[in-house]
């Protein structure tokens, strides 16, 4: 390993034990899993084996390297222009392929592998290949690959659709998955295994290797990535968790009846003077709509600050993100606001520090983004936690505490999408044709195939042959026929064409493009906010205020608004729910509370909140559950505080619910947040012992939790993702994408035939099972079911809505408010109110009732 020491050396690095490890491992020919904390190097200790590896393959290397920079000094000398494909061809052919689950990280990888490459002089290419990439671009690479390619699993798998793609990749040593726990619980991670299978199906010897920094099944994401080859994959650990010092922001006065997003931006000054303290600052928001607010707040709060401050999400416009990146990297920015979009990647070197806006949700997400200060090895990572309602500062806490116990969220692998076999059966149809029985053994040494069954097999196969038995009689489904010497291939030139737009398995709501008068874009907002939208309404976008002139097919035309504020678009699926091990770290704290202790500063602010429900109701230990019932003009209601996460919660509301009308009839109206659920009855007839049994049983479990939720509607919605993927509709060619509504009616179309023709369609299946699994949580929230019937249950009478049911009292508020009265001026008025009511002192008599409320007695 001379030359990469010699390079460590030189740059002035000390590789860790890990490193040399990673190194020595690719070298004997190894894959496996690098796990390491942010900023301790992951990306030399998977890039510089290969490198190395090459090297001690072309010891003669340097005669290449001259005839390159003959090449090039040519170019340069000469008055004739020289082709760059001279150069290019010059280069190794292709060496590695680096997978990254985010274009945005895609140029930050390009410019950190080059870094090694130029300093040793190697006659190598290291290219990037995404979306964003142009055409003639990705022409050229058809024609020669670079050494190095760094690229996404949708433009690796458009890649395997050409004829010549095994020729292409003839030379292939390496596969590095960049970032494998953002990909792993994803159909795009099970796009990249079976894309893996294909590359180990024609390198047997191929060596493959993940890199992870916060996960909690590091064996399991390992045998994901590995396949078949599990059995003898490494598994490397790099040093310990690095030091994560969480700083909070705290409003001046804390209100003991929060409810969601209340404190607004009455932080931004306090914000802005702690984002003054330093060079550069990335603050993430957990959704686009966060973070196109506090972007317009920052510039409000400092206009000195108009042009050093970035936004950066998905929906913007590539040009955007890129010269928002390129100004970060140089330290030309003060800020950035942003999104997951910024969460990974290799250092930008002038982010000094990290600011979180409400609840992260989850440990690994906030050690992610932790992590992107203190980007260096023993440095480190600072996180200041800004909170958009107060008792988001007890989620802050539980943070420090799961941190402190080493807690990380595990990644649940994804098993048998059949929606993605068929498009990849296409695919691989593409690209030159397949032997079925050697294809089906080459699928199955991918992890989330490893138990497909012979007959899910041959009803993939019939999808793509004839569409199945009830789309036989239409041509357009034959997208894969069987020619004379029983090999199989797409032939249907028009069909290619399509398929390889449809490629890829990300799916949401029809995107409109956004473009100024003079034909600029902007980026995408989704059709369902423009269409409420009318010629002269002003809304915010891409740090701008704009508004609308005319939409136009699926464009919107936009003009700068003489305004200063404008309405914010809402994109779908933005929202985190409170993760298990989180949730689990804020009923700790709230045991901790509940005896007194208030260890932590943060549960030291909520002090007056936590006495207040503890005089009011009652703070719940470990082993309970807490049950509030209060008596309104509106009818009874029943709070309930398992602390489990908003899906969880409102499956679980929507469950109970149903299980109540049943037992007697009334109209339940239900609410949810992360810590717990509203049911509001129109009868004030109470709940006894036997009801509240029945309600937590486990018996009938999936059947009503269906029934209860409209589950038939949620799978229609379902089916459209899958019917994309699976190739059933087609979004539309580039720059003329259909309307939602287009395809939500299309799959609707096929999902009432296959119900009424087809009942055992598998994809109808997968629709029901996606519903379960992923909308409504089912594990988790089954699980969370048992624990509540194992918790002694206390049920407190109260008088008043305490400072744990507020909130939920008023997310059902704003889901059925109609009166002149803004939402909010209620919300207001209501917690004054309770302010009053809280600041007088009871009566002996009424205190010694409500304490024996409290204790259940």
């Amino acid at each position: 390993m001379k030359a990469i020491t010699q390079y460590c050396k030189d740059r002035g690095i000390k590789p860790f034990r890990y490193q040399r490890e990673a190194w020595k491992a690719f070298i004997d020919g190894e894959s496996g899993l690098i796990h390491a904390p942010t900023g301790f190097g992951k990306t030399l200790a998977a890039w510089l084996g290969p490198v190395q590896g090459w090297i001690d393959q072309n010891p003669d290397y340097r005669d290449k390297l001259k005839e390159r920079d003959g090449a090039e000094a040519i170019r340069k000398a000469s008055n004739k222009k020289v082709s760059k494909r001279t150069v290019r061809d010059a280069s190794a052919p292709l060496q590695v392929l680096w997978i990254t689950p985010l274009r945005a990280l895609a140029n930050d990888t390009v410019k950190a592998l080059n870094a090694p490459v130029e300093h040793l002089r190697l006659p190598w290419s290291v290219e990037l290949r995404t979306g964003d990439v142009s055409q003639s671009r990705k022409q050229a690479q058809r024609r020669r690959l670079p050494t190095a390619l760094v690229t996404t699993p949708e433009s690796l798998t458009l890649l395997l659709s050409y004829p010549e793609a095994q020729e292409k990749f003839a030379t292939l040593q390496a596969v590095i998955v960049d970032e494998w726990h953002e990909l792993i619980a994803t159909k795009r991670g099970v796009q990249a295994e079976l894309a893996l299978a294909r590359l180990r199906a024609w390198h047997p010897a191929l060596s493959i290797w993940g890199l992870s920094a916060t996960l909690g099944n590091l064996e399991e994401a390992r045998d994901v990535l590995l396949g078949a080859r599990s059995h003898d994959g490494r598994l490397i650990a790099g040093p310990k968790q690095k030091k994560i010092e969480i700083v909070t922001l705290y409003p001046e006065d804390i209100t003991r009846f929060p409810w969601s997003g209340h404190l607004g931006d009455k932080l931004v000054k306090q914000l802005a003077a702690q984002i003054d303290t330093a060079q550069s600052t990335l603050l993430f928001t957990n959704t686009r709509s966060q973070a196109e607010i506090w972007h317009q707040a920052l510039i409000r709060e400092r206009p000195d600050w108009l042009d050093k401050i970035g936004l950066h999400h998905g929906s913007l416009e590539r040009e955007i993100r890129q010269k928002v990146e390129a100004l970060l990297d140089a330290g030309a920015l003060k800020c950035v606001v942003c999104t997951s979009s910024m969460d990974l990647g290799v250092d930008f070197a002038p982010v000094e520090q990290v600011v979180q806006l409400g609840s992260p949700k989850g440990i690994a997400r906030l050690m992610q983004r932790a992590g992107r200060s203190g980007h260096q090895p023993g440095a480190t990572s600072r996180i200041i936690c800004v909170p958009t309602h107060s008792f988001e500062l007890a989620e802050f806490a539980a943070a420090r505490d799961a941190l402190k116990r080493k807690l990380v969220e595990a990644k649940t692998p994804l098993q048998k999408p059949l929606d993605v076999l068929v498009q990849h059966l296409v695919t691989i149809g593409t690209g030159g044709g397949f032997d079925e029985a050697a294809l089906k053994d080459e699928v199955r040494t991918a992890w989330a195939y490893r138990d497909l069954t012979d007959e899910e097999w041959r009803w993939a196969m019939a999808f793509v042959l004839h569409g199945g038995e009830s789309l036989r009689a239409y041509p357009q489904f034959q997208r894969v026929t069987r020619d004379d010497a029983a090999r199989l291939a797409v032939t249907n030139k028009q069909i290619e064409r399509i398929h390889r737009m449809n490629i890829g398995t990300i799916s949401a709501d029809s995107a409109m493009r956004v473009r100024m008068q003079n034909g600029k874009s902007l980026g995408t907002i989704e059709e369902s906010f423009i269409s409420r939208l009318s010629p002269g309404d002003v809304f915010t976008f891409a740090g701008r205020v704009l508004e609308l002139k005319r939409v136009r097919e699926m464009t919107a035309y936009v003009a700068p608004a003489k305004r200063k504020r404008g309405i914010v678009p809402r994109w779908q699926g933005g929202r985190f729910p409170l993760s298990t091990h989180l949730g689990n770290a804020v009923r700790r704290q709230m045991a901790e509370v509940g005896q007194g202790h208030y260890a932590l500063k943060e549960l030291r602010e909520l002090k007056p909140l936590f006495e207040l429900q503890g005089r009011w109701s009652r703070i719940p230990a470990a082993d309970e559950l807490l049950i509030e019932q209060t008596v309104t003009r509106e009818g009874m209601h029943w709070f309930i505080f398992p602390f489990e996460g908003r899906l969880v919660h409102e499956g679980l509301a929507s469950l109970f619910a149903y299980r109540l009308t049943r037992a007697a009839p009334s109209t339940v109206q239900i609410a949810a947040n992360d810590y717990g659920m509203e049911l509001l009855s129109s009868s004030r007839q109470p709940i006894d012992a036997a009801d509240w049994e029945r309600m937590f049983s486990e018996e009938n479990l999936t059947d009503e939790l269906l029934a209860c939720v409209n589950e038939t509607q949620m799978a229609r919605r379902q089916f459209r993702d899958i019917a994309r993927v699976a190739g059933l509709i087609f979004q539309g060619y580039p720059g003329q994408q259909k309307a939602t509504r287009q395809l939500q009616a299309s799959s609707e179309l096929f999902f009432d035939v296959f119900r009424e023709y087809d009942p055992e369609n598998l994809l109808l299946k997968q629709s029901h099972r996606e519903v379960l699994e992923q909308q409504l949580e089912f594990k988790r929230l089954a699980a969370a079911l048992d624990r509540m019937r194992d918790s002694k249950r206390v049920l407190v009478s109260s008088q008043q809505l305490s400072p744990l049911a507020f909130p939920l009292w008023a997310e059902r508020l704003r889901a059925q408010h109609v009166s002149s009265e803004t939402w909010a001026e209620r919300v207001k008025r209501m917690a004054d109110q309770l302010e009053r009511a809280a600041s007088q002192r009871p009566s002996p008599a009424k205190a010694r009732k409500m304490q024996r409320s409290a204790t259940g007695r």
